[in-house]
């Protein structure tokens, strides 16, 4: 089958701290999958939730998934950006983020929010703007989907109902005229 997914630069990486619930992690990989992560990764899990029970594209087979033990034990590509999601009043609110090209999003534990060590370490914090806390899987999918939006080379949305959306930009620029050598 041929991907659905529009070209886009850069990667992402998504990940949850302390994580306790298989079903949660499961979910969390299979969404990671259909959006295209370049790959998965946990701190400080609960050995129960590596067991990934709702993993039913079998996501695991497909990208890397990291299992690190502490803070002190993550390692991120050079470059590549630490993005917390977390509700924090001083957190830029999720769509009006600009997303790095080369990030790792974290999300807090269930019934929990990121260290104050973890936190700190991330270069950026943002939150989704709604009334209360989200499932952690659902929150994941979310922060994606916006990346996926902004980044996907899309083409604006219309301002009006029914109205028609303009064509997305070219990405490979107008055409050249090159001149014949000879």
């Amino acid at each position: 089958m041929k991907s659905l997914l529009p070209p886009s630069r850069g990667y992402f990486a998504i990940g949850v701290e302390g994580i306790s619930k298989a079903v949660n992690l499961g979910n969390l990989l299979r969404s990671a999958h259909a959006f295209g992560a370049s790959f998965v990764f946990t701190i400080g899990a609960d050995d129960r939730a590596l067991e990934m029970q709702a993993d039913t594209s079998k996501a695991s087979t497909h990208l890397p998934l990291y299992h690190w033990r502490s803070l002190a034990e993550l390692k991120l590509p050079k470059g590549c950006a630490l993005v917390g999601v977390e509700i924090h009043e001083e957190a830029r609110a999720l769509p009006s983020f600009s997303h790095p090209l080369r990030a790792a999003y974290v999300l807090g534990p269930e019934r929990g929010a990121l260290t104050a060590e973890l936190a700190a370490r991330c270069q950026h914090l943002v939150r989704i703007p709604t009334a209360f806390s989200l499932n952690l899987a659902t929150a994941g999918a979310i922060v994606m989907y916006d990346r996926l939006r902004s980044l996907g080379r899309f083409g604006s949305r219309p301002v009006v109902e029914r109205a028609e959306a303009p064509p997305p930009p070219d990405v490979q620029g107008p055409p050249r005229r090159r001149r014949r050598q000879g």
